[in-house]
């Protein structure tokens, strides 16, 4: 190699950033990773400004690296990809680093630069600029809607199984939504010391809020279902693809086309692609247990649904277990396909959004 080959632009300047909810720690290093200063900024719209002309004084402003950009760190990403600053997503360091080097939120923001300029770190974070934070939102919404409605049906199991007698053979012939409107139209006394009135008092309360819950889950439903449809056509198209399986794949791969650049790539987002683990003469692969595993299981469910209704998926399922493969292999590789088509449809789909005036 020649001295020129080994030439580092010392102009530029990288920033690592640790994020917190009230403050920013932002570190500053050079082209060779040495740190030229360090300061804390407030987690505001004036202390993200702040942060970048602070590290504009240094030289050009190459990248920034991020911890937290799926939380604290979100509004200073879209901030600085705003400005056309390319921001990468840092994850934190690892335990045996921490231990070597304590923990301090200026050692991380400097952690968090280091990892930027060796190359450590080099995702994109989301951009949260689009349908799919809009989405991301709605599903929070609805999956926390479903989480409460089915604690409150097992509070309410719960408690005609200890009810009084009377009461609980009155409710226990009742099932599902006649068991909610009985208990939703139980008229308890004003005498709450005795066992019955507060027993009635609360399964009223519970059927009610379940009631409530179940039209709350019922309206989330429906906008998840209308927005999906309209932002993802050709996904939710295809054979055992949902409103709710796309919404979650959508979810996990962000507004952004370049987070998902290739086919690989996405499948190494969602779990399904197969870790190497070679050593000496032994060639194999390994399951791959990263990744969303939200999205892993909406691939799953799409497998499923094929593997009962899809005469291609049926057929291979059956050729694969002739040749002496465990069925669980084959949902694997066919998680591992699924994703490849469902990443051909998403980047049409991204990318007609992206064209979209």
């Amino acid at each position: 190699m020649t001295d020129q080959q080994h030439a580092v632009d010392l102009t530029g300047v990288t920033g690592g950033v640790d994020t917190h909810k009230d403050t920013h720690t932002a570190a500053a290093v050079d082209g060779l990773g040495r740190v030229l200063d360090t300061r804390v900024f407030p987690a505001t719209t004036a202390g993200y400004t702040a942060l970048l002309a602070w590290l504009g004084g240094f030289g050009t402003v190459t990248a920034v690296g991020v911890e937290g950009t799926g939380s604290y760190g979100a509004g200073l990403a879209r901030h600085l990809a705003a400005e056309g600053v390319r921001v990468v997503e840092v994850n934190q360091p690892d335990r045996h680093t921490r231990r070597r080097k304590g923990k301090t939120d200026t050692q991380d923001a400097i952690n968090a630069a280091h990892a930027v300029v060796s190359g450590r770190a080099d995702a994109t974070p989301k951009a949260g600029t689009g349908p799919a934070a809009a989405i991301t939102a709605l599903r929070a919404v609805l999956n926390s809607a479903v989480k409460s409605r089915t604690a409150a049906l097992n509070q309410l199991d719960a408690l005609i199984v200890t009810a009084p007698a009377a009461l609980r053979e009155s409710l226990t012939r009742l099932t599902g939504k006649a068991l909610i409107t009985a208990c939703a139209r139980l008229r308890p006394c004003s005498d709450l010391t005795s066992p019955a009135t507060g027993t009635k008092t609360a399964l009223r309360r519970l059927a009610r809020r379940i009631q409530h819950l179940t039209t709350e889950i019922t309206d989330a439903k429906a906008d998840l279902t209308a927005l999906t449809q309209q932002v993802l056509p050709a996904t939710t198209t295809l054979f055992g693809v949902g409103p709710g399986t796309a919404s979650q794949l959508l979810a996990t791969a962000g507004d952004n086309p370049d987070r998902i650049d290739t086919e690989a790539r996405f499948a190494h987002l969602c779990g399904t692609a197969p870790i190497n683990a070679s050593s000496g003469r032994t060639d194999r692969h390994r399951l791959n247990r990263g990744g969303d595993r939200h999205a892993n299981a909406a691939l799953y469910r799409i497998v499923i649904v094929r593997l009962r209704h899809c005469p291609r998926t049926r057929a291979y399922l059956e050729r694969r277990t002739a040749e002496g493969i465990p069925k669980r292999h084959i949902i694997r590789c066919l998680k591992r396909y699924v994703a490849r088509e469902i990443h051909k449809a998403l980047t049409t789909d991204l990318a007609n959004l992206t064209n979209t005036p």
